[in-house]
């Protein structure tokens, strides 16, 4: 079993950065990938990144890819999500999430969920 919590969101303009955190508990974290999605308002939960267990490989959406970048730290038992050049249709809550074996970009395939940390991008 994994727990998760995720931080660092808040309100930034357009063209700013933040970097959000997901700190693990529970036995096993460095067997899991790991990934972030997001979830904006009348909208269905999206994938925007995963990383594999060890770190060695990445894949990212389309609307993310060369802004924000995905990294983990099995030894802090931590998995980060650097948002670079934000933009307000990244307005979102991000969720992170964990999934035992392979890299995966369904939201379906993960086991285990955090709470989400809002992430907003005004114009």
């Amino acid at each position: 079993q994994v727990q998760l919590v995720e931080s660092g969101g808040g309100l930034v303009q357009a063209g700013d950065s933040l970097r959000l955190s997901c700190a693990a508990s529970g036995r096993g974290f460095s067997t899991y990938a790991m990934g972030w999605f997001r979830q904006a308002p009348g909208k269905e939960r999206e994938f925007v990144a995963a990383i594999t267990w060890g770190g060695g490989s990445t894949v990212y959406a389309e609307s993310v890819k060369g802004r924000f970048t995905i990294s983990r730290d099995n030894a802090k038992i931590t998995v980060y999500l650097q948002m670079n050049s934000l933009k307000p249709e990244d307005t979102a809550v991000y969720y992170c999430a964990a999934h035992r074996g392979l890299i995966r970009t369904s939201k379906d395939d993960y086991e285990y969920w955090g709470q989400g940390t809002q992430v907003t991008v005004s114009s």
